[in-house]
C-alpha cells in the first residue's frame, strides 16, 4: 500500500508536469530598467523645496539647542576651572546645568519626534507619486520590470531610469 502511494503521486506530478511543459509559452524576453529611487525622489524639486522649508522652519529651534550646549559648555568650565567657587555658587551651578541638560534633552527629542514625523509624511507621499512616475515611464517604454539599485549588484548604465524619473515627478508634481 505504501508504494502504491508513491507510484500514484508520481504518475499525477509527472502528469502536471507534462502538461504544464505543453502549454508553457515560449521563453520572452524581459526589459528591465533600473532605479536609484531615493535619488530620483530626493533630486525632485519639491523634494528640495521641502527641505528648505523645513530647515527654516526647524531653525530657531537648532539655535535654541546651541545656545543650551554653550550655556552647558560654559557651566561645566566653571566648576572645571579649579578656581575656589563657594559651595553656594557650585551647587547652583550644577542646578543649573541639570535643569539646562534636561531642557536640552527635551528640546532635542521634540525636534527629532517633530522632523521623523514631517519626513515621513513628505516621503511617503512624494514615494507614492514617483511610484505611479515610474509606472508610467516603464508603460512608456515597455519595460516589465524596474528594479531599486540597492537590490542590484550591476547594471548597464543605459537601464537607469532615475533621471527621467526624476524629470517626469517635477513635470508632474512641480513646487508649490
Amino acid at each position: 500500500m505504501f508504494v502504491n502511494k508513491w507510484s500514484a503521486m508520481l504518475l499525477v506530478l509527472s502528469s502536471v508536469g507534462i502538461v504544464s511543459a505543453q502549454t508553457a509559452a515560449p521563453f520572452q524576453p524581459v526589459k528591465v530598467a533600473v532605479l536609484n529611487a531615493q535619488k530620483a525622489v530626493a533630486d525632485t524639486a519639491e523634494l528640495k523645496k521641502v527641505q528648505a522649508a523645513l530647515e527654516t522652519k526647524y531653525r530657531p529651534t537648532e539655535n535654541q539647542i546651541q545656545a543650551l550646549q554653550q550655556d552647558l559648555q560654559s557651566i561645566q568650565t566653571q566648576l572645571n576651572s579649579g578656581s575656589q567657587l563657594t559651595p553656594d555658587k557650585e551647587s547652583q551651578l550644577r542646578a543649573t546645568g541639570t535643569q539646562k541638560q534636561r531642557q536640552l534633552q527635551r528640546l532635542n527629542e521634540d525636534l527629532q519626534a517633530d522632523l521623523n514625523s514631517e519626513r515621513q509624511d513628505i516621503l511617503g507621499r512624494a514615494g507614492r507619486q514617483m511610484t505611479e512616475i515610474v509606472r508610467k515611464i516603464a508603460e512608456a517604454h515597455g519595460v516589465d520590470v524596474v528594479i531599486d539599485i540597492s537590490n542590484t549588484l550591476y547594471f548597464k548604465p543605459a537601464l537607469d531610469i532615475t533621471a527621467e524619473a526624476t524629470t517626469g515627478y517635477d513635470k508632474a508634481y512641480p513646487p508649490k
